[in-house]
C-alpha cells in the first residue's frame, strides 16, 4: 500500500496532507525516515510511526458534520496555540480530521472523518460539487451583478466557474445573497465579490451537494447517517 493511503486509513490527515508531513520528515518506516513520495509499506509487518507515534489502520470509518462557528482554524493542531475545530467534537476512539476547510471567519457546514480515500475525492481539484453559502455583503448586489457571478469572474489568474446566486434581503446598506460555487479555491466567496468592489461582512456555509446544516445549532455536531455517507461516497 501508497504510505500516504496508509496514513490516511489510520485517520492522519487526507492523502494530499500526508504528503506534505512525509515531505517534512516526520515519517519513519521501520525506524528508518522516510520522504520519497509513492513510497511503499507493508499494512501488516512495517512499523509506520509519525512525529514519533506508531500508527495503524483503525475501524469502523466514522462521519461527522460540523457548524463550525467563527473564530476557530480548520486544521487538527495549532502552533500558535489558536482554537481549532478539533476542540469542538466529542472525544472518541476514532481519529478524525477535517475534509477540507473553512476560513477563520467563515462558519457553517465542515465535514470530519478518518476515511481517507473519501477525504482524498471530496478535496481533489478535479471534483467539483456545489458548495452553498449565505453571505452578507456591503452595498446593494443587483442583477449586473449577479449576472456576473453567474457566469464566472476574474479573481485574480483564475475565472470561476458557472454559479447559481440570487438576494434573498437588503437591509441597512447591506444585502444577503446566497451563491452555490463549485470549486474549492481559498477565500473564493470573498475574492468573488472583492472582484465586484464589495465587502463581505458575514459568511456561512449552509450546504455540500444535498448535505445542509439544516438545524444543527453551531458549535454542535451530529453523525453523518448511512444515507448521506452513502450519497458522498456516489457522488
Amino acid at each position: 500500500m501508497r504510505l500516504n493511503k496508509y496514513m490516511a486509513s489510520c485517520g492522519v490527515a487526507s492523502r494530499r496532507a500526508c504528503d506534505e508531513i512525509i515531505l517534512e520528515g516526520r515519517v519513519r518506516v521501520n525506524a528508518v525516515v522516510v520522504k520519497k513520495l509513492g513510497a511503499q509499506v507493508d499494512e501488516n509487518n512495517d512499523i509506520v510511526a509519525v512525529d514519533g507515534k506508531a500508527i495503524r489502520i483503525k475501524g469502523p470509518f466514522k462521519y461527522f458534520m460540523l457548524n463550525k462557528p467563527k473564530g476557530y482554524i480548520t486544521t487538527v493542531s495549532d502552533p500558535q496555540g489558536r482554537k481549532t475545530v478539533m476542540e469542538l467534537l466529542p472525544e472518541m476512539e476514532a481519529r478524525l480530521f477535517p475534509i477540507g476547510r473553512l476560513d477563520y471567519n467563515t462558519s457553517g457546514l465542515l465535514l470530519f472523518s478518518n476515511d481517507g480515500d473519501l477525504a482524498q475525492k471530496l478535496t481533489h481539484p478535479s471534483f467539483e460539487f456545489g458548495k452553498t453559502y449565505i453571505a452578507v455583503v456591503e452595498g446593494d448586489v443587483n442583477e449586473p451583478e449577479l449576472e456576473k457571478l453567474r457566469k464566472g469572474i476574474d479573481i485574480g489568474g483564475f475565472v470561476t466557474s458557472n454559479a447559481q446566486a440570487s438576494v434573498l434581503k437588503k437591509f441597512d446598506g447591506q444585502s444577503e445573497v446566497k451563491l452555490t460555487i463549485h470549486e474549492g479555491k481559498n477565500r473564493q466567496v470573498r475574492r468573488m465579490f472583492e472582484a465586484l468592489n464589495m465587502k463581505v461582512k458575514s459568511l456561512k456555509r449552509i450546504a455540500i451537494g444535498k448535505l445542509s446544516l439544516g438545524s444543527l445549532p453551531e458549535s454542535e455536531c451530529r453523525e453523518l447517517t448511512e444515507e448521506e455517507v452513502k450519497y458522498l461516497k456516489e457522488m
